[in-house]
């Protein structure tokens, strides 16, 4: 009896498993039809903790208008703090806001400026999404998401994963230190290359991460260079 019970254990989790890459097509085709009509994008991370009396959040809110100001739509994970303030800044200007949510045990709520919603189950589908679609990677000061996320494009741009496009972290201050981190232990030691460090920009100047963009895909074009993810 005790080996009957077991196997039906198998045979449930084998057909659990079945319909989960169905629950993970079905993801991936709605990604696809809903973002693939996108102008030319540009994905932004940063903290959600980030409070609206951070000068950082400011700082995101204006790049979120520039950004469309310059033909740009943007993609944000969704969230508060940071992401709140792109999607706001972007929504506010009139341009594209599109946010890619992710269900969490607790509950992420969507940002209220955000004009083109789309929630993921599962966080590898919703990476699939930022890196398919965007024309340009920028960072605010964040935790262990916006990290992930980092490097993440760093390493599918490195391995040629991906064709390459600017990856720009926003604030020195913060941003230094994980340079110098990565000057002194991973670059010193041989655990990445020089180019590889080379990979992105650390800026303080929203200019210039306009100018960047620009620069970049004045020499390549709008195109969807990842249409291989």
């Amino acid at each position: 009896m005790e080996k009957q019970i077991d196997k039906s254990q198998y045979m449930q989790q084998h057909l659990d498993d079945a319909w989960r890459v169905f629950r993970i097509i079905s993801e991936f085709v709605e990604g696809f039809e809903e973002l693939n009509s996108l102008p030319p994008a540009v994905t932004i991370f940063g903290s959600a903790r980030i409070k609206e009396s951070d000068p950082y959040y400011e700082k995101a809110r204006q790049l979120g208008g520039l950004l469309v100001r310059e033909n740009l739509c943007v993609i944000t994970g969704a969230g508060g703090g940071i992401m709140e303030a792109v999607n706001r800044g972007a929504h506010e200007a009139g341009g594209i806001s599109v946010g890619l949510n992710i269900e969490l045990p607790t509950e992420q709520i969507p940002n209220r400026y955000i004009n083109k919603l789309i929630s993921f189950r599962y966080f590898f589908v919703r990476k699939v999404m930022f890196a398919k679609y965007t024309h340009a990677f920028v960072a605010f000061p964040g935790g262990f998401g916006t990290l992930d996320e980092l490097f993440e494009m760093l390493t599918l741009i490195q391995t040629h994963k991906i064709e390459s496009f600017p990856v720009i972290l926003i604030g020195s201050e913060y941003w230094n230190n994980l340079y110098e981190w990565m000057n002194k232990d991973l670059i010193n030691t041989g655990r990445i290359s020089l180019e590889d460090a080379q990979l992105f920009t650390i800026e303080d100047s929203l200019e210039s991460v306009i100018n960047i963009i620009h620069e970049f895909h004045g020499k390549n074009g709008y195109i969807p260079s990842n249409a291989g993810v």
